[in-house]
């Protein structure tokens, strides 16, 4: 069997895509089906039960190829990240919609008519997307949704001008393993949100990021040449300057989003994790 990465590797020894036929082995090759998220938030999960880890999450209109079914959950891969796991067959819908809009809020509640009082139904995050048919004054209708306001949406090739003020919005928002919303995200899901709000793919965990995303900018122990936008990397961690200084990151020792001085996080994470393994500039 070829080594390959399960997080993003759609084959297990009893069953793989199709399309991996002559790469790896496997019991079973099956064709995927084409599905979409039509819950606000899916959690992608390591096994298929609703206390097995969550690796990520998929948001709102995130495409996934579905490759087995089982008890309720899809064995899937999401088109966007290419990560693999289960998800609640409850959370999915087919076939997948061509969107054609973005949420570029935060967050914002999908209402059940274009009526501010009217029950809302859920919340959408931030880089969801929605395929519009409809429009009432200031309300705007998603397919296989509800109803958002229009100023908190975008067209999907509209966004947003600097990444790290799309990460700043996130400070105070709790620290959430796989988590890549405000209602709580890991560090390399805010990395990963931030940049799609400005229009960067990125892979989503953070050792991926560090081997994908820009460039080295200088040996990793020298940091007297940071500046803002700069992504910093520890073993299985990642942040990102604000400014020559000060780095933004989800962690779990604020068990939040938060801004803090570089030379803090060098001090704590070195004994736990080692020294920054590079800093990366796009």
């Amino acid at each position: 069997m070829t080594d390959f990465d399960p997080r993003i590797t759609p084959a297990r020894p009893d069953l793989a895509a199709a399309h991996l036929r002559d790469e790896i082995s496997a019991d079973k090759y099956v064709e995927a089906d084409a599905y979409q998220v039509s819950a606000g938030v899916a959690a992608v999960r390591s096994s298929p039960a609703d206390d097995a880890i969550m690796v990520s999450q998929a948001l709102l209109g995130e495409r996934v190829d579905l490759y087995e079914i089982r008890e309720g959950w899809g064995w899937c891969q999401l088109v966007r990240d290419g990560y693999v796991g289960w998800l609640d067959m409850a959370t999915l819908s087919a076939p997948a919609i061509e969107p054609t809009h973005r949420v570029s809020a935060l967050r914002t509640y999908v209402f059940s008519e274009p009526d501010l009082k009217s029950p809302p139904r859920f919340l959408a995050s931030l880089t969801s997307e929605i395929a519009a048919t409809d429009r009432d004054g200031n309300w705007v209708k998603a397919d296989r949704g509800g109803w958002l306001f229009v100023d908190h949406l975008a067209p999907l090739s509209v966004f947003a001008d600097d990444f790290v003020a799309v990460a700043e919005q996130f400070v105070g928002a709790p620290y959430l393993w796989g988590g890549k919303e405000s209602l709580g995200l890991d560090c390399s899901g805010l990395v990963q949100t931030a940049l799609a709000a400005a229009g960067v793919a990125a892979p989503r965990d953070s050792d991926m990021q560090e081997a994908a995303i820009g460039a080295p900018i200088s040996h990793a122990a020298d940091l007297s040449n940071l500046q803002r936008g700069d992504l910093v990397f520890w073993r299985g961690h990642v942040g990102v300057m604000i400014d020559e200084k000060h780095l933004l990151h989800a962690n779990a020792h604020h068990m939040a989003t938060a801004i803090e001085p570089l030379v803090q996080t060098v001090e704590r994470l070195t004994p736990a994790v080692g020294p920054i393994r590079s800093v990366r500039r796009l």
